[in-house]
């Protein structure tokens, strides 16, 4: 009787982490940088956060009215739409609910319009970024937010692509229609969820 080979039988595979979604790697302590635009320098003196719109009042927050805030803290894994997924993350800042709360959403809102300090604009369905989905983030790992990274503040919305979680964040614009943001304007997909690979417009 015949018996396999140790080259038939091949190298067992490590079992693949089951945080992570397909087509997706762990980066491990890597935290690369991608941007579409110069990376500005934002003063927290001048900075504000606006929520406008489909709201009951308009709010702007300035840099000392959010620290005065509850402060939350996320930990959990992030992924980028170019493949790589880092765990373990940690960002501090304020939930997106606290400030939605303040200005009362009208029924009619359905969609939220992201903007950066650079112009740079992403679209998410309000129920993305409501119920504890989404924070403005200060702190990574317990150290201020790098530049690079979006800081000083920039919108978490860790549950989705992390083109969704726009660096240097300055206002929300609450929609009852979705408008394209850059890169949807450039094919990108609408929503972005990791676990359906939703990379492209069609995904």
């Amino acid at each position: 009787m015949s018996r396999p080979t140790r080259g038939f039988v091949g190298k067992r595979r490590a079992p693949r982490d089951r945080r992570l979604p397909p087509g997706q790697y762990d980066i491990g302590r890597d935290f690369p940088v991608l941007t579409a635009e110069v990376t500005p320098r934002v003063h927290t003196d001048r900075w504000t956060m606006t929520i406008d719109g489909l709201v009951r009042a308009p709010g702007q927050w300035t840099w000392d009215d959010l620290q005065r805030l509850p402060h939350e803290e996320y930990r959990g894994d992030i992924h980028c739409v170019t493949t790589w997924s880092k765990f373990d993350t940690r960002f501090g800042g304020v939930s997106v609910d606290l400030l939605l709360d303040q200005v009362e959403p009208l029924p009619a809102a359905t969609h939220v319009l992201a903007t950066s300090t650079t112009g740079y604009t992403t679209n998410l369905p309000l129920e993305h970024v409501r119920n504890g989905k989404a924070w403005l983030v200060w702190t990574h790992e317990g150290k201020p937010l790098p530049r690079e990274h979006g800081g000083p503040i920039r919108l978490l919305v860790p549950h989705l692509y992390f083109w969704k979680s726009a660096k240097w964040i300055t206002k929300l614009t609450l929609l009852d229609h979705d408008v394209h943001g850059f890169w949807e304007r450039n094919g990108y997909h609408d929503l972005g969820d990791p676990w359906l690979e939703q990379r492209y417009q069609g995904d």
